[in-house]
């Protein structure tokens, strides 16, 4: 049986979450990272530096967040309603970057 990570009290919890969010930042800041440092005329060194700091900063986030501080016996106080809406939240904010990043790229629009 593998062990589950602890949080600071001891208690296992679930590391799927984290696992989901780090596959995901270094999808994400790894593929459009590099092309977008190097749009705004980064060498390619730097450029792959970049998202990488970004990657290692999102998954020492994510871990303390949904590992170290993880309370499991908590997690039935959040309904899926504010679930949902925290979701669209960070999707509104993911979107609202992405746009933000884009725009001085398009020199003739």
């Amino acid at each position: 049986m593998p062990r589950r990570p602890r949080n600071n009290e001891g208690t296992p919890v679930d590391p799927v979450p984290f696992l989901v969010v780090t596959g995901l930042a270094f999808m994400l800041t790894l593929s459009l990272g590099p092309l977008y440092c190097q749009a705004y005329g980064i060498d390619f060194p730097a450029a792959l530096a970049i998202p990488s700091g970004v990657f290692v900063a999102t998954t020492g986030f994510a871990y303390q967040r949904m590992i170290r501080l993880a309370r499991p016996a908590h997690r039935s106080e959040v309904g899926a309603e504010g679930a949902f809406r925290r979701l669209l939240y960070v999707a509104a904010a993911l979107v609202i970057i992405f746009v933000g990043i884009t725009l001085p790229l398009l020199e003739g629009f």
